[in-house]
């Protein structure tokens, strides 16, 4: 079995590739690649790149996730988020192969207090939410053999995310991957604010490749189980109690570590400049306060039990390098 993934260096794809080996040849692609297009904003170029490879499996682990930034900039988070993956899922259909795509929890509006089904309407409340929705529409309408993955809170040793921002601000290692995230506000040198009304469970993108490898195997022999499916952690939280726990854990885990937060307050997300890009830019788009995703269809269709979302954070936190 041939698989081409794209989006071989983010979070998700990195751990993709090491995932998807054992099930056969597989070709990782990039932005720059160079023997052939990984770009997901020439359309032209990446369906090339699946008809010269003509892979059994197309994995589409791409996106434009920079959130904020998509509201001033969605003519290129419209092409990649939504136009490219209804390129590859057509590219796809041409040659018989299977296309997996990921998407997101900020395709709803984030109502309530219930995990978000499969099935449930969606409401996206900015163009990032928008521009993912759209493309899993354009991936369902042209080609019926598809994976759809909804997830959130994604995290992992590799790249900029919430837990790893936390922790280098946490222990004062400001590394060059450091981000400011759209949850935490930082007043004091041994202070930070963390939002705590927005609910989730923080998943790791070992985890998604994990289910993604075994869910591919299985609609390769069981192609009705195609579809879209929500992949999360088990449990839920919120960003202050996750940025607690992990501040807690890695005292534990690396007790040579010196933290040098000494408090971090709860805050409303809509307290001012609670989100922001910068010090005092207040955040372009708005974020769902649900980010729960049921995962019951997935759990009974690929007979798996997804792990609660501590056991992944505190696997991260025994291993990770804060430079």
């Amino acid at each position: 079995m041939k698989c081409l993934l794209f989006g071989a260096r983010g979070q998700v794809g990195w751990e993709l590739q090491r995932s998807l080996a054992p099930l056969g040849e597989l070709i990782a692609l990039e932005r720059a690649s160079s023997d052939y297009c990984g770009d997901l904003t020439d359309l032209a170029g990446i369906a090339s790149a699946v008809r010269a490879i003509k892979p059994d499996v197309v994995v589409n682990a791409a996106a434009y996730t920079a959130v904020d930034q998509a509201e001033s900039d969605a003519g290129t988070a419209h092409t990649v988020n939504s136009l490219a993956p209804g390129v590859l899922a057509e590219s796809a259909r041409a040659i018989g192969a299977l296309l997996v795509h990921y998407s997101t929890d900020y395709v709803f509006n984030g109502s309530g207090s219930q995990p978000w089904q499969e099935l449930d309407a969606t409401g996206p409340l900015n163009v990032y939410g928008q521009t993912k929705l759209e493309g899993e529409q354009r991936v369902a309408a042209a080609n019926a053999r598809h994976l759809i993955f909804r997830s959130s809170w994604v995290y992992s040793a590799r790249g900029s995310n919430f837990i790893k921002t936390i922790l280098q601000k946490a222990t004062g290692r400001n590394g060059r991957q450091s981000v400011q995230h759209d949850c935490w506000q930082d007043q004091q040198q041994d202070t930070l604010a963390v939002v705590n009304d927005q609910f989730g469970a923080p998943t790791s993108a070992q985890l998604l490749a994990d289910v993604t490898a075994h869910a591919i195997r299985q609609v390769l022999q069981q192609p009705s189980d195609a579809g879209l499916y929500h992949v999360a952690a088990g449990g839920e939280t919120t960003w202050f109690d996750y940025a607690n726990h992990a501040t807690d854990q890695l005292k534990r885990a690396q007790p040579a570590i010196k933290i040098i937060v000494k408090n971090i307050q709860p805050i409303a997300s809509a307290e001012p400049a609670t989100f922001a890009a910068l010090p005092s830019v207040p955040p372009a788009a708005q974020r769902p306060k649900n980010s729960r995703l049921s995962t019951a269809k997935l759990q009974q269709t690929f007979g798996l039990h997804l792990p609660h979302w501590q056991v992944g954070v505190n696997r991260l936190l025994a291993d990770i390098h804060l430079d």
